[in-house]
């Protein structure tokens, strides 16, 4: 008899989706385990970047995802899902470059020719980068601008030139991220000097194997999760399905096929609850997926996304958004501030408690809790 795929609650669903980003049951020991399993976190925002490994994480603090970043390189920061910046494991910065960049640098040339980047100009700044970061060179922007003027490149170091540019570079597989400066400043270094030279995958095989990275670290989730994820075409996350298919397993969500990873857990699920988080900005558990609705509800969609890009901070209690929260400073004391939607039931207390201290472990701070309201 043909498979027929298990049908999956609501809250089955935002159970094995905890699991699957390390929100419940065991958590991560190491960045690098945790961000291969995720198949990789948004880094736009360094803090915020840090915090998400925090909550998906057991006995590491700030200092160990700055490490990895900066001194191990077991992690990589570069333009990755989405065109956005990714906090990805070493061993798969060339295949997801080589597979998502194209993509990502024909979408921004229209941009780049109204910034004065034309393809001769960003033909010769990719050239003159090259010279520039050999042998180990690693540079804040300002200075690749100004090197590259003495170059003969000229980039205006005012506007939004010089990122687009090192998007283009890093979307071609030159540049990514390089360690942090003691102010937190970025620098930029040669990505193959950073990473090592990496053998090529052909591309149906990246396609499976960004598939599977994805489907591990968020699923149970479908085609449409997978495309809005990865920012590809549907085309090509269906393509991806199918060549993974072997180590998936079909499930059924809101009457839509959906996968996990095979051999995952499904029955015996039950987690001590309330199971509170506190997650940073632009966390994974809303930006992993096509649709927030199951975890945030419509009416509150604007207390966590009020305009453009930026996500707020949130508090989730069981999977859902039950508020958001901020860091308040004041004479070195931390704060963490916690906004509810509605009143939170007094059993949620000693949770938030919980994740107020270990927040406060992470950031080697004394940390305290208010609640608004």
């Amino acid at each position: 008899m043909p498979h027929m795929p298990r049908p999956l609650s609501d809250d089955q669903v935002r159970l094995l989706r905890l699991r699957s980003q390390r929100l419940a049951g065991p958590r991560a020991a190491g960045v690098h385990e945790l961000v291969r399993g995720m198949g990789g976190l948004q880094a736009q925002n360094t803090a915020a970047a840090r915090l998400a490994v925090r909550a998906r994480s057991a006995g590491l603090d700030e200092a160990a995802v700055t490490r990895a970043c900066n001194q191990d390189r077991s992690v990589v920061r570069t333009w990755a899902m989405r065109g956005t910046l990714h906090m990805v494991a070493a061993e798969d910065v060339g295949w997801l470059v080589a597979l998502l960049g194209p993509a990502s640098a024909a979408t921004g040339r229209r941009r780049r020719g109204q910034l004065g980047l034309d393809e001769d100009l960003c033909a010769r700044a990719l050239s003159a980068l090259r010279r520039i970061l050999a042998g180990g060179g690693q540079c804040t922007r300002a200075e690749l601008v100004r090197r590259l003027a003495a170059e003969g490149v000229a980039v205006d170091p005012k506007g939004q030139a010089a990122a687009h540019l090192l998007f283009y570079a890093a979307a071609q597989g030159l540049v990514c991220r390089g360690p942090d400066l003691e102010d937190g400043e970025p620098t930029y270094v040669l990505q193959e000097e950073w990473v090592g030279s990496q053998p090529a995958l052909e591309p149906e095989e990246a396609l499976a194997r960004l598939t599977r990275r994805y489907v591990a670290g968020h699923g149970p989730a479908g085609v449409r999760d997978l495309a809005a994820w990865a920012g590809i075409a549907l085309g090509q996350a269906r393509r991806g399905l199918r060549n993974a298919a072997s180590e998936l397993h079909e499930m059924e969500v809101a009457g839509e096929p959906a996968w996990i990873l095979a051999g995952t857990e499904t029955d015996g699920m039950d987690e001590e609850r309330p199971l509170v988080r506190l997650l940073p900005h632009f966390d994974a558990w809303l930006l992993g997926y096509r649709s927030r609705d199951l975890v945030l509800a419509p009416r509150f969609a604007r207390r966590v996304q009020a305009g453009g890009g930026w996500i707020h901070p949130t508090v989730t209690v069981d999977g859902r958004v039950v508020g958001t929260w901020r860091q308040r400073h004041r004479k070195g004391r931390l704060t963490l501030v916690v906004s509810p939607f509605d009143r939170l039931d007094p059993a949620i207390r000693p949770g938030l408690e919980a994740e107020t201290a270990d927040l406060g472990r992470f950031l080697h701070a004394e940390a305290t809790l208010d609640i608004e309201g």
